[in-house]
């Protein structure tokens, strides 16, 4: 599939929080955890102007997205222990575009955006379903 990555602008936060919510939903999460995640999955006009945040698009429709943050100091996050870092924080497909080699591309994109950036390492919390 032929996509188009490219930075995301602030008013595109609304249908980025479509895609995390649509995503999240295709893996049949119990309902119960998307008021759990509500915060974490919403994404605001401040966290795309505040972090690196990248919109996939494919015939100029936005389908799905990702970002990387700094954290500065380490905390904790209930249990886990969250490091001073580069992190991957975000990375949504539109359902719809699921098993397009969309996220293979977006991988080997990131790849080349943190070689640019002087990243040298990205961390990563998994999702069982990623």
């Amino acid at each position: 599939m032929q996509i188009n990555i490219r930075k995301a602008r602030a008013d595109e936060h609304k249908i980025l929080t479509e895609i995390s919510f649509a995503s999240k939903r295709h893996w049949d999460y119990p309902e119960a955890f998307f008021d759990i995640w509500k915060d974490e999955l919403t994404i605001t006009k401040e966290y795309i102007e505040k972090n690196m945040v990248y919109v996939v698009e494919s015939s100029n429709t936005i389908v799905g997205y990702f970002s990387i943050v700094e954290v500065k100091e380490k905390f904790l996050a209930g249990k886990l222990l969250v490091t001073a870092g580069f992190w991957l924080e975000h990375i949504f497909i539109d359902p719809k575009h699921i098993n397009k080699g969309i996220g293979t591309q977006m991988i080997a994109y990131i790849n080349n955006l943190c070689k640019e950036k002087s990243i040298r390492k990205l961390k990563i919390l998994s999702d069982p379903n990623s």
